[in-house]
């Protein structure tokens, strides 16, 4: 296991950055990138906002203050990447955002890469009915089982204001799954 302090250190050194980089997308690459395609659905558009991740992380590393895992901060950046990400399709698309992710949703059985079970179809499309914040929230709630103090710091809102999200997109999901 790469100790994390070391690793800061050697990606904040020009001589051993390029080394260190690799490290850095090796230990989280897979992570970040499940965690983005959540968000996007799209397995080229995941690939897209790693890539982007990751150069955020690399042009960013000396602003890394440690005061956080680096995870927690390439989680952050990740998140931040795939909403500006979905934002300005929806916006090309000239479409709502809520539209948007239901279109998105609506193209995972079709997607090669996607093998869920009919139940797990009818969860993302049911999530992709949620708010933006609420889709968030119970993703990273649910499936990354992040907790709230975690998530508070990364998405900069408040424990309670989460923990109403999540009870509200738990209900509507439960709604539409039982109407199904």
């Amino acid at each position: 296991m790469v100790d994390e302090k070391t690793l800061v250190k050697q990606l904040k050194n020009s001589k051993t950055q390029e080394q260190a980089f690799r490290v850095l997308m090796t230990l989280y690459k897979e992570r970040l990138y499940w965690h983005i395609r959540k968000i996007v659905k799209s397995h080229d558009d995941a690939d897209d906002v790693l890539q982007n991740t990751f150069i955020k992380v690399y042009r960013n590393i000396e602003k890394f203050n440690s005061e956080s895992k680096i995870y927690s901060w390439m989680y952050r950046i990740a998140t931040n990447e795939s909403i500006t990400f979905i934002n300005k399709r929806a916006k090309e698309k000239n479409i709502d955002i809520t539209e948007h992710h239901q279109n998105l949703a609506s193209t995972l059985q079709e997607d090669t890469l996607f093998s869920g079970t009919e139940i797990q179809l009818i969860l993302q499309k049911a999530i992709a009915t949620l708010p933006q914040k609420q889709q968030l929230v119970f993703n990273m709630k649910y499936f990354d089982e992040i907790k709230y103090s975690d998530m508070s710091e990364t998405l900069e809102t408040s424990v309670g204001a989460l923990k109403a999200s999540y009870f509200h997109a738990v209900k509507k999901i439960e709604k539409i799954i039982t109407t199904h």
